[in-house]
């Protein structure tokens, strides 16, 4: 298999286009899932405080034998931390969780526009920057309205907007306008919970390759510049979405793929969700 590519972010932070998410892993189960991912060759591993395993995921980088200097770790600020001192010692609380030292990318959860003001969020985690505990920070779920708001009101722009972007949901306004400000765009849900896996369009695509219709989906994110990281606790699925590297979509099947785009969320909608 052959090696992720790193991407340079916004302040020069380099993380590797494909990672390993631990959304949905039930603690007890995180640590062997991690451990597997880093075994198969991941290494970028993506938590949260939310997600209630941050210590299993410290515990399998701490086990893995790896130097920390090669495994990018990212967490997120729970939804109820959005004040300065909350979100400051939130940070702390994911810090002496993970264990690992520093952290490689720190971001908002959600904006949560109706529970407070992100742009006070936002200068609390400019403040972590800036004592060199995290090396990037960005957000999650931000829409262009919500990033025109940090970009008037903050110095540092984010790194990364971590965004549901999959087939039936390609996020073009929002992956344009992460472009033009050198805001790279992670995307989560990247097969959109399942539901592409049985998309005729992609199986066609898949059968025609021999390759899976997940490995065609995450290939098309590869491709398009997005930052994925799906998430698996079974090895066989671990190592098939890390073979990613040994094929290639034509022009066509990118524009067949994205042309599947119908606006279908599989998660709230920033602009209303209130955590």
């Amino acid at each position: 298999m052959s090696a992720v590519p790193d991407l340079p972010l916004n302040n020069a932070v380099r993380i590797p286009q494909l990672g390993f998410g631990t959304f949905q892993i039930p603690p007890e189960e995180t640590r062997e899932a991690t451990l597997t991912a880093l075994e198969v060759g991941y290494r970028h591993i993506d938590t949260a405080e939310m997600y209630g395993n941050e210590k299993e995921v410290g515990q399998a980088v701490r086990d893995s034998g790896l130097d920390r200097a090669d495994v990018f770790v990212t967490s997120k600020l729970d939804n109820g931390a959005h004040a300065r001192d909350d979100a400051l010692r939130a940070f702390d609380r994911t810090a002496a969780d993970l264990d690992i030292g520093h952290l490689d990318l720190f971001l908002i959860h959600w904006p949560l526009p109706g529970r407070g003001d992100f742009v006070e969020t936002w200068k609390a985690l400019e403040e972590i920057y800036r004592s060199g505990r995290v090396k990037a920070i960005g957000v999650s779920n931000f829409q262009p309205h919500h990033l025109r708001r940090l970009l008037e009101s903050s110095d540092v722009v984010p790194a990364v907007n971590q965004i549901e972007v999959h087939p039936y949901l390609t996020q073009d306004e929002v992956r344009a306008f992460g472009a033009e400000h050198g805001i790279a765009t992670e995307a989560w849900s990247p097969i959109a919970q399942g539901k592409v896996l049985d998309d005729p369009t992609v199986n066609r695509i898949a059968d025609r390759l021999g390759r899976t219709a997940a490995q065609v989906t995450l290939r098309w994110h590869l491709q398009r510049g997005d930052i994925v990281f799906p998430k698996s606790v079974t090895r066989k699925r671990v190592e098939e979405n890390f073979d990613l590297f040994g094929f290639e979509l034509t022009e066509g099947d990118m524009g067949e793929i994205s042309a599947l785009d119908r606006g279908e969320r599989t998660g709230p909608d920033p602009d209303s969700f209130q955590g």
